[in-house]
This record gives C-alpha cells, structure tokens and sequence, in this order.
C-alpha cells in the first residue's frame, strides 16, 4: 500500500506539474500572438523585437518549437485575433502599488476575477493611473554571474545602459525601452549569458515592508496574482527588510 500511496502522490505531484506548464505555455503563446497584433501583424522576429522578446521568452521555458510556430501562425491567420492586453492598477495589504498585465480574449471575466483576488487578499482595486505614476518603463536586461562586475559595467556604460544592479547569482542592467534591442545584442556579442530580456515597469518610489506577518501576506497576493491564467506580468513597489 505505501508504494501505491507513493506513486498517487507522485501522479497528483505530476499532474500539478503539466498543469503550470500548461498554463504556462498558454500564457507565452497569448504573448506572442499579441506581439503580432501590436507589430502591426509584422511576425518577424528580425524587424519586430517585442516578438523576438516573447519568442526568446517562450524558449528559456522550454516551450516546444511546434507551439512556437503555431502561435505566430495562428496571429498571421488572425485567429485569437481577440486576444487583447488589459492593464488593471491597485493597492495590495499594507498599501504598496501593484500594476498587472493580462492578456485575455474575454475582459469582462478577467477583471472580476483580478478584483476577487484583491478583495479577498487584503487588497484594494484602483481606477486607471491611480499607481501607474509611481512606475516608469525600462528596459531590464538579467545577465548570469559569470564574468566581473567591472566588466559587466564598462560593457554597459559603452553601449548606453544606464544603470546595472548586482545580485547574488545575476547582474541586472536597466536600459531605456527603445535601446533595450541594441544593448541586449551588445552583450551577447560580447559572450555573456542572457538569462532574461524584457521591457518592465521599474518603480519610481519603494514602500518598504519590515513587518513579517506583512511580508508573507504581500508576497502570497502576489503569488495569487502570478498564478491566474491570464496573468502575464505583476509590479509591485514594495521592498522587503531581510
């Protein structure tokens, strides 16, 4: 009986697994089929570089080249040509500003739904621009930890980046948005690893968290948040205290 017990437990364990991929899956393709619509239909990755962006996206997660090309075949055939970008705004427990990006073929189910979360979470729902002030647009380029800070540095300031973090395993290097393309090639020219390139919204002013019980109710909306089908991105402004 425990080895039954052990694999029903390993089949739930898998299911939930091919669950998220699923889910996954289904959100990269949603983003690439919007990346064609905001190209103006341009499915070329060579000339439409938010394509590129979610093209690259949809490989770093080890999504199949068959969904790939069926995605960008079902934009350039106008199917999901329904699927749109919706950007909801508000407050989560505590009061930092949250900004969330779905993309949804259906609105008027998504944003009740986003509301629920942020009701039952302890969160508030905004109007449009009530937050989004307190964020600005950047390119943000996450580079593995393999060669210097120095050296990552001086490759950034060189091609016009205009600011680079470091963390524990990963240098992050901010980029205005419409040079995010170039600095981006730069890097890999210079043979460093990409592990990460997109277009974010950096806030402006943090709200610092130091409470425990706090931290755990900020970071399980957010999760909540990240874990709707239709959520493709969530910004937040708070920075919690170690």
């Amino acid at each position: 009986m425990s080895g039954h017990s052990k694999w029903s437990t390993i089949k739930r364990q898998k299911g939930a697994q091919d669950q998220k991929r699923g889910a996954l899956f289904t959100k990269l393709s949603n983003t690439i089929t919007v990346s064609i619509k905001q190209g103006g239909g341009n499915a070329d990755p060579s000339s439409n570089f938010r394509l590129r962006l979610a093209i690259d996206a949809a490989r770093g997660a080890n999504m199949p080249k068959d969904n790939i090309e069926r995605a960008i075949k079902r934009a350039e055939g106008k199917q999901d040509s329904d699927v749109e970008e919706i950007v909801y705004e508000g407050f989560g427990p505590g009061g930092f500003s949250v900004i969330v990006e779905a993309l949804t073929d259906n609105k008027n189910r998504t944003g009740p739904e986003i509301r629920s979360i942020f009701e039952k979470n302890g969160g508030s729902f905004a109007s449009s621009g009530s937050v989004s002030y307190q964020f600005e647009s950047k390119g943000e380029i996450v580079v593995a930890k393999d060669r210097s800070l120095d050296d990552v540095f001086n490759i950034a300031a060189d091609s016009g980046a205009e600011d680079v973090e470091e963390g524990e395993d990963e240098l992050v290097v901010y980029t205005k948005p419409e040079d995010l393309g170039k600095i981006r090639d730069r890097f890999v020219s210079e043979g460093m690893s990409i592990k990460h390139a997109a277009i974010i919204r950096k806030p402006t002013v943090l709200r610092h968290i130091t409470d425990k019980e706090l931290s755990q109710k900020a970071v399980s909306f957010v999760e909540k948040l990240e874990d709707h089908p239709d959520v493709s991105d969530v910004y937040v402004n708070y920075e919690i205290s170690e």
